[in-house]
């Protein structure tokens, strides 16, 4: 049995409070521990609230804390999502425990300040702070709704504090619609390539080169496939959470359960799940995806496979 013995502690002479913590484990496989399962889920309520017109200016987590057995919010082991809503002329002000945030605007035009960086950003804009300063949200004449992605459960479970000021691994970034717009019909305009998964734009900086990765563990992409078109089964050792901005008609399959999108909700595909994408609306399916999959390339362990 591979489970924790403290009986063996022998209150001898060497006995002290520390050793008296220790936890001892034997047994055939020392790999049989498990943490509770990262689920499939969808976030419907969240969205609906986010998206309610009477809602006030604040912060709506996609927390899954219950699920996975964590004593602090989060989404996934690493992730915690949120959307971001503020009301046309208020402000709003966060302070995340994070290497960094990054923000893709659904709606509005507004302005996030952070130390001494300012970004006026729009529809269709991704944005990113590092992680250890006050950030001050305000939107224009609008109102304006936001997703927000950080590192937040990680710090968390290691105990660790967000980077002191001009310490953190990123630096203020913003990455413009139009420019995420050329790209992706750059991408359409491609022939498609026989071992491709999908038509996508990922979104890093130059305070990570060479990587590809929007903060040093996560990565952030948008995600889009043709009507009528079937994405290849794959998986990977990353976790993704998947915001459907465009999700008519659109289906996963993840380990044969199907899940219908549902435009403007977020959805979790679990780790090392064999999972694809399937557009039988009349639009280009788009997502925003952001996964935990850069902490597993920097540990040399993407897990990717076509099986």
């Amino acid at each position: 049995m591979n489970g924790p013995d403290h009986a063996l502690v022998q209150r001898g002479t060497r006995s002290s409070p520390y050793a008296l913590r220790a936890r001892y484990f034997s047994g055939d496989n020392g790999f049989l521990f498990r943490w509770p399962d990262v689920p499939v889920r969808q976030f419907l309520s969240e969205r609906t609230t986010a998206y309610d017109p009477n809602s006030p200016t604040g912060l709506i987590p996609l927390d899954n804390a219950d699920r996975l057995g964590t004593a602090f919010p989060a989404t996934t082991p690493v992730l915690l999502l949120r959307y971001l809503r503020i009301c046309a002329g208020e402000s709003l002000r966060t302070n995340f425990a994070a290497s960094g945030e990054v923000a893709y605007v659904i709606s509005g035009h507004g302005e996030s300040s952070n130390g001494g960086d300012a970004i006026e950003w729009k529809t269709g804009d991704l944005f990113l702070f590092p992680g250890g300063r006050e950030t001050l949200h305000r939107s224009f004449d609008d109102d304006c709704l936001l997703f927000v992605g950080t590192d937040e459960p990680l710090l968390a479970y290691d105990g660790l504090r967000p980077p002191a000021p001009g310490q953190a691994a990123v630096t203020a970034t913003h990455w413009l619609a139009e420019e995420i717009e050329r790209r992706l019909e750059a991408e359409w305009a491609r022939p498609a390539a026989e071992l491709a998964t999908g038509r996508f734009v990922q979104f890093s900086s130059d305070a990570l080169a060479p990587s590809n990765n929007t903060l040093p563990f996560v990565s952030v992409a948008i995600n889009s496939l043709e009507p009528g078109g079937d994405q290849q089964p794959h998986r990977h050792n990353g976790v993704a959470v998947t915001l459907a901005l465009e999700g008519s008609g659109v289906h996963s399959l993840i380990d044969g359960q199907r899940v219908d999108w549902s435009t403007g909700a977020a959805q979790i595909t679990p780790p090392a799940s064999l999972h694809s994408h399937h557009n039988r609306g009349g639009k280009y399916m788009r997502s925003l995806i952001f996964q935990d999959e850069a902490l597993h390339y920097y540990t040399r362990t993407p897990g990717f496979s076509f099986e």
